[in-house]
């Protein structure tokens, strides 16, 4: 008998579940050209060093922190568009001045609001995945919110 299978199983398992939040955060960080390959490279991780992944406190935080420094080697070397400009021809209840005011938010910004307003994830949930503590998520969650409103010429 294998006994690498109960191994295999185990991962298997984190992957299913951790792959598609690890995308979406690092996505919202980082545009989601470079998310794919930055979730595909912490995953990768994640099986190289299983031991130790499996051990921490927080799996996924653990295997995002290794994501987000991938994705952040490899920023430099690219031209990152976080989301496409926006026609407003073509999708009219979209604001077209927002990829614009995403793009210049700060990284953490960007995370939490995109999470939370476009993916619909709780504070609870982003503040697991990034190791942050629920006041610090809804900080910057409100901070953020305030630079878009600032930066569309929105009043509350």
């Amino acid at each position: 008998m294998d006994q690498r299978a109960p191994v295999t199983d185990a991962f298997i398992e984190f992957a299913r579940d951790a792959e598609p939040r690890l995308r979406l955060a690092l996505g919202a960080a980082f545009g989601f050209d470079l998310a794919q390959e930055a979730t595909a490279d912490a995953l990768a991780f994640a099986w190289e060093h299983w031991d130790r992944v499996m051990k921490a406190a927080n799996p996924v935080g653990y295997v995002f922190g290794v994501g987000r420094n991938r994705a952040r080697r490899n920023l430099s070397r690219q031209r990152v568009v976080f989301l496409p400009p926006v026609l407003s021809s073509e999708i009219p209840w979209v604001e077209p001045g927002l990829p614009g005011a995403l793009g210049r938010l700060s990284v953490r910004q960007r995370e939490v609001i995109m999470l939370v307003h476009c993916f619909e994830w709780t504070l609870s949930e982003v503040s697991e995945l990034l190791g942050l503590a629920k006041g610090t998520v809804q900080i910057h969650e409100r901070r953020g919110m305030a630079r878009l409103r600032k930066d569309l010429g929105v009043a509350l």
